[in-house]
């Protein structure tokens, strides 16, 4: 397995730009089910999330290629209507075949999903919601069957906001009879990517970036084209770096207003950060205090930020209290932190950082998820020697060229198998 190599090597200094979303890249591919033909993105990110999407769509009897730095899905007559277990454990977002596929074909397997193991994340709002549209659900030997010969249009309310949730009943409902509602909808920037993408495909839906989302069933959809959104997790991981270096640097292709949360927290904290419509600039700020958070649903707190921010805060100045709302086992990198010097009490929802500067140094850590490789990137950077981190297939799935992105800005990072 590849290793990361960081060295604390001073400020980063620079421009840099986001890639685009992997959050709403990979519903936005999974949607291309509901229309035959061929569908066409930019700014997709190259990842192995992506990848494995690929593989899931292909298996289904679509073809995907690259042409250029355009994604092209070509959707046949479907060959199956399974997703296995071998395709879905990679990646949790795989269970975003069932809408499309129950909602164009009327059948749809799918094994029970996989992915970061940072909660529970259970899919029975999703069936839930099929449910509600008049499928018919039976669960057995890790798999979920759903049925149903043209799903009907009706009224869903989520008991927890959930974005998956939304983004799967939301497709379903595109090609469902009569008029969907659908109440405490998650309200994330990539629900309404997705949105975007269905309105160009026929689709007739209203509310999307809001908690009440109504989606009028059509006949049949058709392809089009579409530019992924760029990716706010990553924007906001480049915006740390250079804050955490107590460098100057500016992110390019990115939407500050996707990240209006951290930015406050950040400017509380004490950093200097200018905005524009899709540039973000943090100045050399020497010293910072630490600031409570607590995450929470768009557009509050991201939870795919805490770690980041939580890295931040081992070399602030003084105490804090961050707070994990979303997901019940978040808080995997704290020991990692901690194996490089890191001043934090864990609980299980509830961490306290006592923040002073200079305090880590390097060691051996282990990323366990995704985000949490992120947050051990960012603390190498300014620990004295050398930090490796272990297991970086996970920073893979979801940031693409992390290591050569922030060597243009200055670090001292590199990866060896």
């Amino acid at each position: 397995m590849d290793k990361m190599v960081v060295m604390g090597n001073g400020p980063l200094n620079g421009t840099v730009a986001a890639s685009g979303a992997k959050n709403a890249a990979l519903p936005l591919l999974f949607s291309t089910l509901l229309a035959e033909g061929e569908h066409v993105f930019s700014n997709v990110p190259k990842l192995k999330d992506i990848e494995s999407t690929s593989a899931l769509l292909e298996s289904l009897g679509c073809t995907t290629r690259w042409d250029g730095d355009k994604f092209i899905v070509k959707v046949s007559k479907i060959d199956s209507y399974e997703a296995s277990y071998d395709l879905v454990r990679k990646m949790r977002a795989s269970f975003l075949c069932m809408g499309p596929l129950l909602a164009k074909y009327g059948e749809a397997v799918v094994s029970q999903p996989g992915g970061c193991a940072i909660g529970s994340r259970p899919i029975d709002l999703h069936l839930d919601g099929f449910k509600a549209l008049g499928a018919e659900i039976t669960q057995k030997e890790g798999y979920v069957h759903a049925q149903a010969k043209r799903l009907k249009g009706g009224n869903f309310l989520f008991e927890t906001v959930t974005v998956g949730g939304t983004e799967n009943v939301m497709m379903a409902a595109t090609l469902a009879e009569g008029r969907t509602v659908l109440e405490n909808a998650a309200k994330e920037p990539e629900i309404v990517d997705l949105a975007d993408y269905l309105i160009k495909m026929g689709a007739k839906i209203t509310g999307h970036g809001t908690s009440v989302i109504t989606i009028d069933g059509v006949e049949k959809l058709k392809p089009a084209a579409h530019s992924v959104m760029p990716d706010r997790i990553e924007a906001g991981t480049l915006l740390i770096a250079g804050a955490i270096t107590k460098g100057e640097v500016t992110v390019t292709k990115c939407i500050p207003a996707h990240l209006e949360q951290l930015i406050a927290k950040m400017r509380e904290s004490g950093f200097k950060i200018d905005t524009t419509k899709d540039t973000m600039t943090v100045h050399k700020t020497n010293s910072w205090e630490a600031v409570d958070i607590t995450t929470a649903p768009h557009p509050l707190f991201a939870t795919d930020l805490q770690a980041q921010y939580m890295a931040l805060m081992t070399v602030a100045e003084g105490r804090c209290v961050i707070t994990e709302t979303v997901f019940e086992n978040r808080f995997m990198h704290v020991q990692e932190l901690i194996r490089l010097g890191a001043d934090i009490t864990p609980k299980t929802r509830v961490a306290v950082v006592r923040g002073k500067p200079g305090q880590l140094t390097g060691a051996p850590v282990m990323a366990t998820d995704l985000r949490a490789s992120a947050s051990l990137v960012l603390a190498g950077m300014v620990a004295s020697g050398e930090t490796v981190v272990n297991r970086i297939y996970h920073l893979d799935r979801g940031y693409e060229k992390l290591e050569d992105k922030l060597s243009s800005l200055g670090a001292k990072i590199r990866r060896i198998e």
